[in-house]
């Protein structure tokens, strides 16, 4: 869909459509012009990232090796089997072309998904031209001033996620194989009259909540129940009911609530000392968020988040919304958001 989108604006309307070796990847064309340069522009898409990180052949059987060995094991990227007609379509391409420009998301993952892309391409033809355009919206105005002030791709923040990729599946891959061939005989499921053993999946994401999660359960085991007394007091007058609270909260001493409460019974009159007023904001969400729509569309309509993000890409291939194609909270002077 934005390939489509970013080929329909550039040509006015007036593109070609041929399919490419994947049905769901078609290829656009049509004539523009780059500063005084006028050019046949080829546009075709990607679907996510090209390629996947997997250690060799030796290193993936689960028994292959011990768990610890996965840390040092070689990894490598390789193009899936079911992306195999995309990759075909990128080489057929790229061996007729001068240019490859990157249309990609403008974060990190579009800038490493956009490096998979050079790879297949120049693979195909080491002559290429190489540029990057950067966008924040579908929209005419980015799109042609994207285009004619291309920039190179950054290396880094594509090196940055291939680091992150590689720590994820190090890390995932040892735990889990560690953890299940190490209690695969602890837990047994009885599924339907048959017994199969579980497969304890671990990775880095859930290291950070692990700690929590055991220290709040110790917390709860450790926890002893007590009694404990209140003292509520409140002033009723014409303009309303105002509640008092004190700094010690709760008693856990029946006695002594009830001496205080006993004070205060016989001295009913009190002296306010000191009045302070605190201005307290709250800021409007940050605009276009996906975040709080997805809040806000599971309060207010019951909404799941997968339901609230089909509705709203239906919206956008309608034409009746137009957002940033990546996650942002600062867009530009120029940039028009409506809805």
């Amino acid at each position: 869909s934005v390939a489509k989108s970013v080929a329909e604006i550039l040509s006015r309307g007036g593109m070609q459509s041929r399919a490419g070796r994947s049905r769901y990847n078609r290829v656009f064309e049509f004539n523009y012009a780059i500063g005084a340069q006028a050019c046949h522009m080829l546009v075709t898409s990607v679907t996510g990232h090209l390629m996947e990180l997997d250690f060799d052949d030796r290193y993936r059987r689960w028994y292959s090796c011990d768990p610890a060995e996965l840390f040092h094991a070689p990894v490598r990227k390789a193009v899936p089997q079911d992306k195999q007609d995309i990759k075909r379509t990128l080489e057929e391409e790229a061996r007729t072309c001068q240019w490859l420009v990157l249309w990609l998301d403008c974060d990190r993952e579009g800038e490493n998904i956009a490096y998979e892309v050079v790879d297949i391409c120049a693979g195909a033809n080491r002559n290429l031209n190489i540029w990057r355009a950067r966008f924040s919206a579908l929209i005419p105005r980015e799109i042609h001033e994207a285009v004619q002030h291309l920039a190179r791709p950054n290396k880094l923040f594509a090196d940055a996620v291939d680091a992150r990729q590689e720590i994820d599946l190090r890390i995932g891959a040892s735990f889990t194989r560690f953890q299940t061939m190490l209690l695969k005989d602890a837990f047994v499921l009885d599924v339907s009259g048959e017994e199969r053993n579980m497969v304890l999946s671990y990775g880095p994401c859930q290291f950070p909540t692990l700690g929590f999660i055991v220290e709040r359960f110790w917390e709860i085991q450790a926890h002893e129940p007590e009694e404990f007394w209140t003292i509520n007091c409140s002033h009723t007058s014409d303009e309303g009911t105002a509640s008092f609270i004190w700094i010690r909260g709760h008693l856990f001493d029946y006695s002594s609530a009830v001496v205080i409460y006993e004070m205060c019974v016989h001295e009913p009159m009190a002296t306010v000392q000191n009045v302070r007023n605190q201005e307290k904001l709250k800021y409007p969400p940050y605009p276009l968020s996906t975040v709080e729509l997805q809040k806000r569309a599971s309060r207010c309509c019951r909404m799941s988040s997968e339901h609230t993000m089909k509705v709203a890409e239906e919206l956008y291939q309608a034409g009746f919304i137009s957002y940033p194609r990546t996650e942002t909270d600062s867009f530009s002077p120029n940039t028009d958001l409506h809805v």
